[in-house]
């Protein structure tokens, strides 16, 4: 059928080489770095980030079993995301903790898939979680946020470039990267027990530096990840 095949070539993997060569990759990193170093700049990407983080929550809630029934983003770039299920347990841990990693995780993800032609795959994928999760917004703000992101995801994914998409995936990766560190080290002050690794600390034995020690330990290596692939290009 013919829709069939439409959105089969936009689902598959590349099948030429579309990693970046080096003087492209340098020029993406470029405007990757000046997005989360330009403070007017970073107020509006890290909303993106804030969505990642909420969406993290969300995502790894419904895989243990647990139902996500809304979340939004604020003016001041913070978010929150609800699941509903048991009030303690593996699955509510799992789920708080996910927030503070996700972005960093993407990131590296889209960095490697990228630079191996799974930016097609990897972005359909993201289109899927952000429609499921359209329908659980919960105010103005996070609906003008999904829809520009949606749409920007869905012309992406439309008018597939395999080149262009590699770019988009490496420099938003990246961004997701730096912004997961900038996250952490909001949080690592934030002595607060509303925090996320504030109430970790309160469903289990575990304190609060050792939560917060688990995300300095997946930001690290989602960094090497990311350096690696940036080495090997620059090469």
């Amino acid at each position: 059928m013919e829709w069939f095949e439409t959105v089969r070539d936009r689902v598959v993997p590349a099948t030429g080489d579309v990693a970046l060569t080096a003087p492209r990759l340098l020029v993406v990193l470029g405007v990757a770095l000046v997005l989360v170093a330009v403070d007017p700049l970073w107020r509006v990407v890290r909303l993106a980030v804030t969505l990642v983080h909420e969406l993290g929550h969300a995502v790894v809630g419904v895989l243990v079993g647990r139902q996500f029934t809304g979340f939004v983003l604020r003016g001041d770039m913070s978010g929150h995301a609800v699941t509903r299920g048991p009030v303690r347990g593996a699955g509510r841990v799992a789920s708080t903790w996910s927030g503070y990693p996700m972005p960093a995780l993407l990131g590296a993800a889209m960095v490697w898939a990228a630079e191996r032609g799974w930016a097609a795959p990897l972005i359909t994928t993201g289109l899927v979680i952000l429609l499921f999760a359209l329908i659980r917004v919960r105010s103005v703000l996070t609906v003008v946020v999904m829809v520009v992101v949606i749409a920007g995801s869905a012309a992406l994914w439309w008018w597939r470039d395999d080149a262009l998409q590699a770019q988009v995936l490496v420099g938003f990766g990246v961004v997701l990267l730096v912004g997961a560190w900038r996250h952490l080290s909001a949080v690592l002050r934030d002595r607060s027990r509303g925090s996320d690794p504030g109430v970790l600390a309160s469903l289990t034995p575990v304190p609060r530096l050792l939560w917060n020690l688990s995300f300095v330990v997946v930001c690290a290596l989602a960094t090497w990840v990311v350096a690696a692939e940036v080495v090997a290009t620059l090469r």
